[in-house]
């Protein structure tokens, strides 16, 4: 992969709450416009293109990967992306528990019961939780209502969301980040129970870890990201 150098002095966020570079707006890799929501988005996303020293490191900017995500990919495909949620919600990782050992059993009890509690609750979603890992189909209702939860979503909101979904396994960790409901260590805790109970019985190697820290900036970037979609 070639390396991109910095070709920018200047970095502003415009009238428009667009990015501006020598004056010159910043476009999707789409190819269209980067317009954010809101000026603490805006003068986010405008940092990271600040802080890009001699070349420019796309890893480093993933407040601006997923203002491109929700410009490029989320508005045009809004629908299918909202399918693609209620079908993982389906299968949510908080719904199937494990049968054994007792304290794994315990630790699934203890991090999602909460989770679907509040589903039950505050979306009137009546997940039903499940012993082992053969799919079993949710109600209807709960995907309706968990559904209208993140089509109530902007395009920008939707996009952060995606992504923890897709790190943690789970539609309704999402949803209770997005509802400021759950906290990001919680959150953290909740879709690695499995995981860290493996690393508290066997350890963990160096690759497996450094994968982990990864999905953990990228987890941590995504609930800022919708912190700032939802800033005043």
């Amino acid at each position: 992969m070639s390396v991109r150098r910095r070709f920018y002095k200047t970095v502003e966020v415009t009238s428009g709450l667009g990015i501006a570079l020598d004056g010159k707006p910043v476009k999707t890799p789409g190819k269209a416009a980067l317009v954010l929501p809101n000026k603490n988005l805006a003068g986010a996303v405008a940092a990271e293109w600040e802080a890009q020293a001699e070349t420019i490191k796309p890893s480093s900017m993933p407040l601006t990967k997923l203002a491109n995500t929700a410009i490029d990919r989320v508005g045009p495909e809004r629908t299918r992306i909202l399918a693609e949620i209620v079908e993982y919600a389906g299968s949510d990782l908080v719904c199937y528990r494990a049968a054994e050992p007792p304290g794994l059993v315990q630790r699934h009890a203890t991090l999602w019961d909460p989770i679907v509690d509040w589903a039950r609750t505050e979306l009137e979603a009546p997940f039903e939780t499940i012993v082992g890992i053969r799919h079993r189909p949710q109600p209807s209702l709960a995907l309706e209502r968990t559904g209208e939860a993140f089509a109530a979503c902007d395009d920008f909101t939707l996009a952060g969301l995606h992504n923890i979904m897709t790190l943690s396994g789970s539609a309704l960790i999402a949803l209770m980040l997005a509802w400021q409901q759950l906290s990001a260590a919680k959150a953290w805790a909740a879709a690695h129970a499995d995981e860290d109970y493996q690393i508290a019985q066997w350890g963990q190697d160096e690759e497996a870890a450094e994968r982990r820290q990864r999905r953990h900036a990228e987890l941590t970037a995504c609930c800022r990201f919708i912190e700032l979609c939802r800033a005043e």
